[in-house]
């Protein structure tokens, strides 16, 4: 037997007075979450939820996210988590893909109306037959007609819950892809996935085993927020201390008022904290004596961001890599050896890591000149895409998930991310891998981020074109930025076009939405 929710389970049962979120003025303790999941769980399985059902939530960083998705596990349900900011249309499209028989759907506000998009698409998916809303007041009656509410769905149910037995192979999560190309596939992940990636995403980082205090900006629905700080935080009876959206000048307050010892994101997210930093009013000694791990994921970290934040707070930020289809974790800086500025590390515990070719043969040899797409075998690799084995076929071979990433490995085992095999530019022939162009790009005084994509060129096939917001106060035109990248690198790299944004589209975990860019 091995059920996710034991995360949950063991340290509240240990520690049941312990704080185990805090938003605002709500502390609930490890005794309240447990009890409250345990509501859940009886809920559905009195509805009729089987052991193996799929169950849908959509719910930003609120306490409610936990007791939900634990209780979905403690009856034996698959939890499929969505993005808040998904419409009407995709809600139905992920609750049918899935095979959802239940859909828990946080009310909304007026600029994340999810609620009434949530229940849009359940009322045209096919299959799905209980919605609950989950309002900020449990006792409150539904503002959206004919939905009801978890609040009055779980109201005088007991406390007191005996988890359905599951395997360690058994389906627990079900996370969408990103859907850069066709429909979102669902990624199927066991119990044994998710507990080991959860586990060992403790052990590698050094966290306290008796409990540290995260700063939890990362999207719960998303994989490197629900792994690395929820399921591991529960793991080791930690305090999750919520941000339902990110705010660069909330989260730096929350670092200093919350004592926060464990902070991870995305590279947007560290570069908005290093950005409101000076006008936050903090005390940054006290957020340095503090701080004692942090972590970075999702997308590659400019060396220029990793450095300043070493600068202001005296902590390495701790570069990993993964994917959805990977639990998230397959490799990461850990603390037992040093940490290199630009890599994604070496791979975690019970996991191989090797370079590929496009007909799956191994790239022998390390440096930048043998780069290869990743490919990554061992506990964390997901079951498969949810009733898609031609999709799983394309990616799997005994054992081996190729991610779609480029990169190289050096004489120490460590891995470089060169790009995503679908962002390389390929100008004149030759191969550009934007990642370099943007690292390049940041050590300009008058730059503050960068994309760089591909764009249609009528002789050269593509060309290099950068997106940059500038530096406040910042001086300095295209011409200007194009002839200084012309000294800096090689002619077939440096971009010829550049725009000024003010901004730049991003996804609801902070990556930079390149595709969109590019369209």
């Amino acid at each position: 037997m091995l059920n996710l929710s034991a995360l949950l389970e063991d340290s509240a049962r240990k520690h049941p007075d312990r704080d185990a979120v805090v938003l605002g003025q709500t502390r609930l303790s490890y005794g309240r979450v447990e009890a409250a999941a345990n509501q859940v769980a009886n809920l559905l399985v009195e509805r009729g939820i089987q052991p193996g059902d799929k169950v849908a939530l959509s719910c930003p960083n609120l306490p409610f996210f936990p007791i939900v998705y634990y209780g979905i596990l403690k009856a034996g349900a698959v939890v499929v988590p969505l993005n808040v900011l998904l419409k009407g249309r995709e809600v139905a499209y992920h609750l049918g893909d899935s095979e959802a028989k239940a859909y828990f759907c946080f009310e909304g506000t007026a600029d994340l109306p999810i609620g009434e998009e949530g229940f849009k698409g359940f009322n045209d998916a096919e299959g799905c037959t209980d919605f609950f809303l989950i309002t900020v007041d449990p006792a409150a009656a539904s503002p959206i007609e004919g939905a009801e509410t978890m609040g009055a769905a779980v109201a005088g149910r007991s406390p007191v819950f005996e988890s359905v037995i599951t395997s360690p192979d058994d389906g627990a999560v079900i996370l969408y892809t990103s859907g850069t190309t066709g429909q979102p596939k669902g990624a199927l992940l066991s119990h044994a996935n998710l507990v080991l990636n959860a586990l060992e995403s403790n052990r590698m980082l050094g966290t306290d085993p008796t409990g540290e205090r995260h700063l939890v900006t990362l999207p719960l629905f998303h994989s490197f927020g629900s792994t690395v700080q929820m399921n591991a935080g529960f793991a080791s009876a930690s305090t999750l201390v919520l941000i339902p959206r990110f705010d660069a000048s909330a989260a730096v307050k929350l670092l200093d008022a919350e004592e926060i010892t464990f902070f991870a994101g995305v590279p947007t997210m560290y570069w908005g904290l290093l950005g409101a930093l000076d006008d936050s009013g903090v005390d940054v000694e006290k957020i340095a004596r503090n701080l004692r791990v942090a972590a970075a994921g999702g997308a590659s970290l400019p060396v220029e961001i990793l450095k300043e934040f070493k600068s202001r707070f005296g902590v390495d930020i701790l570069e990993g890599y993964g994917l959805s289809e990977t639990s998230p974790v397959a490799t990461f800086n850990q603390k037992d050896r040093p940490a290199k500025p630009g890599s994604i590390g070496y791979p975690i515990w019970g996991i191989e890591v090797k370079l590929v070719k496009d007909d799956w043969e191994t790239v022998e040899g390390d440096g930048p000149d043998n780069i290869g797409e990743i490919a990554i075998r061992g506990h964390n690799i997901m079951k498969g895409y949810y009733n898609r084995p031609e999709a799983t076929d394309e990616v799997m071979r005994d054992g081996w998930f190729r991610s779609g990433d480029l990169a190289y490995r050096d004489d120490d085992g460590y891995y470089y991310i060169v790009d995503r095999s679908k962002d390389m530019i390929i100008r004149g022939g030759y191969n550009v891998y934007p990642r370099e162009i943007e690292e390049v790009l940041l050590t300009h005084e008058a730059v503050s981020l960068v994309a760089v994509v591909g764009v249609p060129h009528d002789s050269h096939g593509e060309e290099v074109k950068a997106f940059v917001i500038k530096k406040e106060g910042a001086e300095v035109t295209e011409d200007e930025l194009v002839a200084w990248a012309k000294e800096q690198m090689a002619s077939y790299k440096y971009p010829r076009i550049v725009e000024f944004r003010d901004e730049l589209p991003m996804t609801a975990t902070g990556k930079i939405l390149k595709r969109e860019l590019v369209e």
